[in-house]
């Protein structure tokens, strides 16, 4: 029998499943102008993000998201040095692209400031390359901020953002990936969380599809676990301006001259493996890519 009262339960009604925490003590909750946050204090997995009811990350387990969401893309790409995130306002997936030292800037864009302050107080571990000189963080709409660049302008674009529902529901859409290719360079590349592979296999279908129709000449889904996560499987997609995907610089990754807990290079080629009835579903977007 679970107290309520000592556990922090997310409820995927859709699916019919639960994943809790067991919690020791609320450390803050505030409702900013775009969204509910909470910090909990767990017995197992550290400071624990909240918003709107739903995890963000834990001190635990967040290197799995972040490292997976950031390094793939970086070791894709042939030299990428402009990188541009959208949210990402704990700062983790900052931190993971900055270790890269051919990595000349990095922007962050993030819509609510208080993600952003509230991690440096609770999460500061996340935050330790705001500092950089290569970092800018800019509190400001993403899709704005997409439509306005010049062509051109971005290596990466990295798509840190939250479920497809409320200030994150624009940057699931056909018009801002249209963007997103307008403003990348030759090779550019952009990576978003595209939610589970069990639950949601709709949507990334949608995405590539979309990612597709505005001009990207190929798409590729990567998958890890994440234990805090419906279903406790992730994934990020990514898509290339130009057919890039295939191959990654292996013996760069390798080499990597900075600290992981998770990824490698052999983590980055097993999660480019598709399981069977993933590829099924995929056949027909894949062909179209």
């Amino acid at each position: 029998m679970i107290k309520s009262d000592n556990w922090f339960t997310e409820i995927c009604e859709p699916e019919g499943a639960a994943f809790s925490l067991k919690t020791q003590a609320l450390l803050h909750k505030e409702k900013t102008p775009f969204q509910e946050i909470a910090i909990y204090q767990t017995e197992k997995f550290g400071n624990l993000m909240i918003i709107d009811g739903f995890y963000m990350l834990s001190q635990r387990e967040n290197f799995l998201y972040h490292e997976m969401l950031a390094h793939p893309v970086l070791f894709t790409h042939p030299d990428p040095k402009k990188i541009l995130i959208i949210g990402g306002g704990d700062c983790g997936t900052l931190c993971e692209v900055l270790k890269h030292p051919g990595v000349e800037k990095a922007q962050q864009i993030e819509i609510d400031e208080r993600v952003t302050r509230l991690s440096e107080e609770y999460f500061p571990e996340l935050c330790s390359a705001n500092n950089d000189p290569r970092a800018e963080l800019l509190f400001i709409d993403g899709i704005e901020y997409v439509q306005e660049a010049a062509e051109n302008s971005f290596d990466l674009i990295i798509i840190d953002s939250t479920d497809p529902i409320g200030p994150a529901e624009g940057l699931f859409t056909k018009p801002f990936y249209a963007q997103c290719f307008r403003t990348l360079r030759k090779n550019g590349i952009i990576v978003q969380q595209s939610e589970s592979p069990l639950y949601h296999v709709k949507l990334i279908k949608e995405m590539r599809a979309a990612m597709g129709d505005v001009g990207f000449a190929q798409s590729k889904t990567l998958f890890f676990p994440q234990p805090c996560y419906p279903s406790g499987w992730w994934s990020a997609t990514m898509a290339a301006k130009d057919s890039l995907l295939s191959e990654f610089r292996e013996q760069d990754a390798r080499q990597k001259t900075f600290d992981t807990v998770y990824y490698n290079a052999e983590i980055h080629r097993a999660s480019q493996a598709l399981p069977e009835f993933f590829r099924k579903e995929m056949t027909a977007i894949a062909k179209a890519l």
